[in-house]
């Protein structure tokens, strides 16, 4: 089974997430889409793609700064689809060895950009986390430390979400909320053979 996790930055992909890991544990792989990104930096191929679209301005001892690169990318659409294009090839080698090796397991993608690619739509459960702004602008202020224009930013230039097309929208991620999620979806979770 693969339970698709979408949500704009804040929202608590990896609260909920985490949490399915500690109801369904060794059945249950979560795969965090973000950080394969944040590995492709290292792959020698796309670190130079990255060098030659937005200069050596992005790196600090000779490795691709997150904290350079993020202005950049979260602050231009253009620049983040650029970004994706070039890290696309990398992670999408990865996220199908994660899929191959893990599936006999409930496999949970977390992925603000989840929608637009193919793995949306092998989702047997799509869950859209659509916690209210104030929120997520409180919990990213203190997760990443930064200052308010850049989550203001940052969120403008997230995708906006198509709640038709989730199975579960959740409007906070508080535990009694997951509990209830979890128990509802019960049956399709152990109707699965793990």
């Amino acid at each position: 089974m693969i339970i698709g996790i979408c949500g704009k930055s804040g929202s608590g992909k990896t609260t909920i997430s985490n949490y399915l890991k500690e109801i369904y544990q060794e059945a249950v792989v979560v795969v965090d889409i973000d950080k394969i990104g944040h590995k492709s930096y290292s792959n020698e191929e796309v670190r130079k793609k990255i060098i030659d679209q937005f200069s050596d301005k992005v790196l600090t001892n000779n490795e691709v700064d997150r904290k350079k690169l993020a202005p950049i990318v979260f602050n231009s659409k253009d620049n983040m689809h650029i970004l994706e294009e070039i890290t696309w090839g990398y992670m999408k080698k990865e996220i199908d060895q994660i899929i191959d090796d893990n599936n006999q397991k409930i496999i949970v993608l977390d992925w603000l950009l989840l929608p637009y690619t193919d793995y949306y739509n092998m989702c047997d459960l799509k869950i859209l986390l659509d916690i209210p702004f104030e929120i997520r602008k409180e919990r990213v202020l203190k997760r990443d430390k930064i200052a308010e224009e850049n989550f203001l930013e940052r969120d403008n230039n997230a995708p906006n979400y198509k709640k038709e097309d989730f199975d579960i929208i959740l409007k906070d991620t508080t535990t009694e909320t997951l509990k209830r999620m979890v128990k509802i979806n019960d049956k399709s979770f152990i109707s699965r053979k793990f």
